[in-house]
C-alpha cells in the first residue's frame, strides 16, 4: 500500500497547488504523511455527513473539492461543526485533502467533467491560463453540442444528466432559441459574464447566478442562462477525479479502492413552486 505522501504527490501532479487562486486554501488539511492508504473517498463538501460516510467506509483519505477552512481559523475545538469534522477525521486516522481552484484550472478539470456530464464537446478554456502554452488549462470551458437544441431541450438535458437537487435548473432566455455553443463553469460563475460574452456562445450554464449580474447579462445580449445547483455542477468532477486516481493506482500497483460519495450535500433540500409560475 502507498503512503499518504505518495498519494498526495500524485494528486498534486494532477492539480498543482501553485495553480490555485491566491485566496484559496488547497492541499492537505490533516493526515500523517507516513500512514498507509488503501481506501479513498471523493466528495464535494467536507461536512460531517461526508466525514461520517468516510468513517463507515473505513477510508484512509477523504478528498474534497471545497476547502474546510477557506478563511483560516484559530481553533479546531469540537464545540463547532468544523472542529468536530477535524476531530472525527483525526480520531479515525482519515486524512483530508482539498483540490479547489487548482482542480478548476486543471486539464481535465471541474468544467471538463461538467461538460462531459452534459455530453458537450470541449473546444477550449473560457478563461485560458496564461501560464499554459498549450492553451488547455483555465477556468470554465467553451463547448459545442453534437446537434442544435432549443434552450428548453438543453435545460431538460441538464436536469436529466446532472444530480437531482431541489433547485433543478433555472432558465433565463427564449425557451425556443437554438443552442449550438455553450460556455460552462462548475460552481459560481457570474464573475465570468464578460468572458462568456466575448466567447460569443448561445448559452451559459453555471451556478449561483445573482439577480443583478444575470439581469445585466440578459440586457447585453440574447445569451440564454442556465443556473444549476452549485453542488450539482461540481459533483461530476468527483467521478473524473476518482477515475484519474484509479488509473494512477493501477499504474503503480497500489491496489487502491476508490469511491465517490453520492450523498447530496447541496444545502437546499426542498422546493415549492409559485402558483402560476412559468414552467
Amino acid at each position: 500500500m502507498p503512503r499518504l505522501s505518495e498519494v498526495i504527490a500524485a494528486l498534486d501532479a494532477l492539480w498543482p497547488p501553485a495553480s490555485a487562486e491566491g485566496w484559496d486554501a488547497v492541499g492537505t488539511v490533516c493526515g500523517d504523511p507516513d500512514q498507509e492508504v488503501s481506501r479513498v473517498l471523493f466528495a464535494v463538501d467536507p461536512v460531517q455527513e461526508i466525514v461520517d460516510e468516510a468513517v463507515k467506509l473505513d477510508a484512509d483519505l477523504l478528498v474534497t473539492h471545497h476547502p474546510l477552512y477557506l478563511r483560516g481559523t484559530t481553533t479546531v475545538a469540537a464545540s463547532n461543526f468544523k472542529g468536530r469534522v477535524v476531530h472525527t477525521l483525526i480520531k479515525n486516522d482519515i486524512a483530508l485533502h482539498v483540490a479547489h481552484t487548482n482542480a478548476d484550472r486543471a486539464d481535465p478539470g471541474v468544467s471538463d467533467a461538467l461538460a462531459g456530464a452534459l455530453d458537450l464537446r470541449v473546444v477550449r478554456p473560457l478563461v485560458p491560463d496564461p501560464a499554459d502554452a498549450d492553451g488547455r488549462r483555465g477556468l470554465g470551458r467553451v463547448c459545442e453540442l453534437d446537434h442544435p437544441l432549443t434552450v428548453r431541450e438543453f435545460a431538460a438535458r441538464a436536469a436529466e444528466r446532472l444530480p437531482a437537487t431541489a433547485q433543478g435548473i433555472r432558465v433565463a432566455g427564449d425557451p425556443e432559441a437554438l443552442v449550438r455553443t455553450v460556455a460552462v463553469s462548475g460552481g459560481s460563475g457570474d464573475s465570468l459574464f464578460a468572458d462568456v460574452r466575448a466567447a460569443g456562445v448561445d448559452a451559459f450554464l453555471t451556478a449561483d447566478l445573482r439577480h443583478h449580474p444575470a439581469s445585466e447579462a440578459r440586457a447585453h445580449s440574447p445569451l440564454a442562462l442556465l443556473d444549476a445547483a452549485h453542488w450539482a455542477t461540481e459533483w461530476p468532477w468527483c467521478e473524473l477525479a476518482a477515475a484519474q486516481l484509479d488509473e494512477i493506482s493501477d499504474r503503480h500497483g497500489w491496489d487502491l479502492r476508490v469511491h465517490v460519495s453520492k450523498t447530496v450535500t447541496d444545502p437546499w433540500n426542498s422546493h415549492s413552486p409559485s402558483p402560476g409560475a412559468p414552467n
